[in-house]
C-alpha cells in the first residue's frame, strides 16, 4: 500500500500487516460480537485490537472467544485507568472484571495501558514519574500472572508523552514493557517524529495510523492529511515493520465505512 523509497528496502504495508482499532466503542450500528467478528473476516483482517466501554463487558468474553474460534489474533486488549475509580491498591470493578475475563479465557495477549491525566494533577515531573511507575508496576505484575504483556499507550497529558513513557519503561526493566504509538494523539509532535521514532523503536509494538493536519481535525482519514505519509516513511526507515492500526474512531458512523475509507486512503498514498 505505502511505498517508502527512503527505507533500506522497498516495503509495502499489506492488509496482513494491519489490524482494526476502535471498532467496538465507535460503531453507529452497534454490531454484536458475532457481527463484528464477521466484519473483521469480511474485510480480510487476521487480527484486531479490542477496545471497550463498561457497557460492552457483558459481551466481552463471548466476543474474544469468537475471535479465537475464528483464528483471529487478539493483538491487544485496551485498559484505561482513571484516578476517579482506579487506584494503585484497587482497580475499578470494570477493570477487575476485564482481568477476570482474560484469565477465564486463558487468553495470552497484550494490555494496551493508558493513564488519565487526573492521576498527575498538581504533580511535578518527578512525582508524576514515581506515581506512573508504581501504577504500571502493579498492572504489569497482574498481566504477568496471566502470561500477558503490557504496552504503554500514548493518549494525552503527562502520560501521553512518549519520552516520559520511556522513563517509566526504563524504571521497570523487569517487565519488558512495550509501547504503542498513536498518530491521532501526536498532533503536537509532528515536527519531532524523526527523533521520537528513533527513541521508541526498541520498544514499539504497534502504530495506529491517522490522517494528520497540524491544526485540523483530530480524527482524519488516512490520505486526507498533510503529514501522515512522511510520518509512516520515517517509522519504516527507523526499522518498524508493523503491525499498523486502521482506525474506526469516528462518532456516529458505520465503522465498516470508516475502515474502508482508511484502507483506501492508505492505498492512495502509494500512488502519490
Amino acid at each position: 500500500m505505502v511505498q517508502c523509497s527512503s527505507a533500506q528496502d522497498f516495503y509495502k504495508i499489506e492488509l496482513k500487516d494491519t489490524y482494526p482499532w476502535c471498532i467496538v466503542a465507535y460503531d453507529s450500528l452497534e454490531r454484536s460480537p458475532k457481527e463484528r467478528i464477521a466484519l473483521i473476516k469480511e474485510i480480510g483482517f487476521n487480527k484486531y485490537a479490542y477496545d471497550w466501554r463498561d457497557r460492552h463487558l457483558e459481551d466481552t468474553s463471548l466476543e474474544l472467544q469468537l475471535a479465537m474460534d475464528n483464528d483471529i489474533e487478539i493483538l491487544s486488549v485496551w485498559i484505561w485507568l482513571n484516578a476517579k475509580r482506579d487506584g494503585i491498591e484497587q482497580l475499578s470493578h470494570a477493570n477487575e472484571r476485564l482481568f477476570k475475563i482474560i484469565e477465564q479465557l486463558n487468553l495470552k495477549t497484550t494490555f494496551w495501558v493508558s493513564l488519565s491525566e487526573n492521576f498527575f494533577k498538581d504533580l511535578n515531573h518527578q512525582q508524576s514519574l514515581s506515581k506512573a511507575v508504581k501504577i504500571i508496576d502493579v498492572i504489569a505484575m497482574r498481566a504477568a500472572e496471566l502470561d500477558c504483556k503490557v504496552a504503554l499507550y500514548n493518549h494525552s497529558g503527562w502520560f501521553g508523552n512518549p519520552y516520559y513513557q520511556l522513563e517509566v519503561i526504563k524504571a521497570l526493566p523487569q517487565h519488558e514493557l512495550g509501547m504503542v504509538y498513536n498518530f491521532h494523539h501526536a498532533h503536537g509532535s509532528i515536527e519531532d517524529i524523526p527523533q521520537i521514532a528513533k527513541a521508541v523503536i526498541p520498544y514499539l509494538k504497534a502504530v495506529n495510523l491517522n490522517g494528520m493536519e497540524k491544526n485540523g481535525n483530530k480524527i482524519l482519514a488516512i490520505g486526507k492529511g498533510d503529514y501522515e505519509k512522511e510520518m509512516i516513511k520515517i517509522f519504516i526507515k527507523s526499522g518498524f515493520r508493523g503491525p499498523w492500526g486502521i482506525l474506526g474512531h469516528v462518532e456516529n458512523s458505520d465503522v465498516k465505512k470508516v475502515l474502508f475509507q482508511n484502507i483506501d486512503g492508505l492505498r492512495s498514498l502509494q500512488d502519490q
